[in-house]
């Protein structure tokens, strides 16, 4: 642009690929059994209170609040909670006129549910439906959901289309929803019982984790969550195990959605026969390093027990020990050693020795051990591609959670370079792109190696995107790192569309 006369000038500048911005590395989801909430509807919980508000408080018939309990005990910050259920039934309370609202979930916790009902005053309703936009207050009433002394107002509600329609309102209760259709006679004023009464269903089959094709349940209920970093699978009370036939669906969904899979061995099994038992459950091949298992069970006082010791599966708090870490050192710290100390932990449900240790080490089975003047430790980072054996590149779990952690963000990251001219222009610009966020992970000490050059690779040209590339509109991108153990580099592309 020229300037050479005086006057206001305009010059359109374009925007610039955006930075890559780092994602999170440890939201957790927990898929399992829990007495009530939504099933096979992914929530989100900051802590435990935020859990029993939805899912209710312990139980012994569910080992999924007692694992939620312990990752968030041992560190864990952000968690997503999908709950499964085979065969409920759930409470329903009859309002007349054909409406209906029933539970959240099936169950029999919402046997005691009322629902109360009132109408307000002509002046009240006139004024209501005025901010509302309606042409008469005749269809407004009050609603409230009373539980166990928990009580939740639904003031100005309506049954006709609006803002405060009952249906859309009630999304918000933790207790009840309208059992569609919705219908349009305001009930009379009253306080309504359950008049169908809910059932607990019977411990969860495998269907009732693995849905079929075009369904969301169980695990993949977990579709609808943007970022899953961590997978944990409770059993359906900590007595017994989760069924086996779950594991090898949980694995593959774990690598398509680029998260990682924290496995519990079945309770009461030696140690020895792990190995064995990885193989039947289908927990093996390339897929399996996105996943580790934990041995021994971790001992803990129950809280339901008078503060009994009992024995539990020890997912949920090592999960917690790796957000933990992340937050404290980086995902490519191993999720491991003095620092990796075990919450609200009694000690090892079976106290292994050096040699037994290093058996189970060499076939890829992670530890959990009594250390003095430390306690109980997680004494093991190996996925299971881990063992000796397989000398496969992603043997350690800090390496493997970080090239996750680099596909992922990366991948979201390309997202501009759609319909861009597929040649050099663009190449160029993914490169800068790429490579600051690269030099970026260096600098905070992701990467081994002195130098950036020692460090990583960033490669998009002539020979990552042939021209049968370019014709179909593809972009490749190669991207390698020198992860910090073992010190060589990790090399893994991705690949991306623009205009052919």
């Amino acid at each position: 642009m020229s300037f050479s006369a005086p006057g206001v000038y305009v010059e359109e500048v374009p925007r610039g690929p955006r930075p890559i911005e780092p994602l999170a590395t440890s939201v957790t989801a927990f898929v399992g059994r829990a007495v009530r909430g939504p099933v096979d509807r992914a929530v989100a919980v900051g802590d435990m209170a935020g859990f029993e508000s939805v899912f209710g408080a312990l139980t012994v018939d569910s080992g999924l609040g007692y694992g939620v309990r312990a990752f968030f005990a041992n560190g864990g910050r952000s968690a997503v909670i999908v709950r499964v259920d085979d065969g409920g039934a759930t409470a329903q309370v009859d309002l007349g006129g054909g409406l209906v609202v029933e539970a959240v979930g099936p169950g029999s916790w919402a046997n005691g549910l009322v629902v109360g009902v009132s109408h307000p005053s002509p002046d009240e309703a006139a004024a209501a439906a005025s901010v509302q936009g309606l042409a008469t207050g005749d269809d407004i009433f009050t609603l409230w959901l009373t539980l166990d002394g928990h009580t939740e107002l639904f003031p100005h509600v309506t049954l006709v289309d609006g803002p405060r329609r009952l249906d859309a309102v009630l999304q918000a209760s933790t207790l009840a929803r309208v059992r569609s259709p919705l219908t349009t006679t305001r009930p009379a004023p009253g306080n309504y019982p359950v008049s169908t009464p809910g059932a607990d269903g019977q411990v969860p089959a495998v269907d009732a984790y693995v849905s079929g094709a075009g369904e969301k349940r169980g695990i993949t209920a977990l579709d609808d969550v943007d970022l899953v970093n961590l997978l944990v699978l409770p059993p359906a009370s900590p007595d017994i195990a989760l069924p086996d036939g779950v594991w090898a669906a949980a694995l593959a969904y774990a690598q398509q959605r680029r998260a990682f899979l924290i496995v519990d061995p079945p309770p009461g099994m030696p140690g020895s026969d792990i190995p064995d038992w990885l193989v039947g459950v289908g927990l093996t091949g390339a897929a399996a390093r996105n996943a580790a298992i934990y041995y021994p069970r971790v001992d803990q006082r129950d809280p339901l027990s008078g503060g009994a010791v009992r024995s539990f599966a020890p997912s949920g708090a090592v999960a917690g020990v790796y957000a933990r870490m992340d937050a404290a050192r980086g995902v490519w710290k191993a999720p491991a050693g003095l620092e990796a100390a075990l919450a609200d932990v009694v000690g090892p449900s079976v106290v292994l020795t050096d040699p037994e240790n290093g058996d189970l080490n060499r076939v890829g089975v992670n530890a959990i051990r009594a250390i003095d003047r430390v306690g109980t430790v997680v004494w093991g980072a190996r996925t299971l591609r881990g063992a000796d054996a397989h000398a496969d590149e992603y043997k350690y779990v800090p390496v493997r959670r970080l090239a996750l952690h680099l596909e992922e963000s990366v991948i979201r990251s390309l997202d501009w370079t759609v319909f861009e001219p597929n040649g050099e222009p663009l190449w160029a610009r993914i490169r800068q792109v790429v490579g600051d966020f690269m030099q970026q992970m260096f600098r905070q000490g992701a990467f081994a190696g002195a130098a950036p050059r020692e460090a990583y690779v960033v490669k998009c040209d002539a020979e990552t995107t042939t021209p049968a590339d370019i014709a179909g509109g593809v972009v490749e991108v190669l991207v390698g790192f020198a992860p910090l153990k073992p010190a060589e580099f990790i090399i893994f592309k991705v690949r991306t569309r623009a205009a052919p």
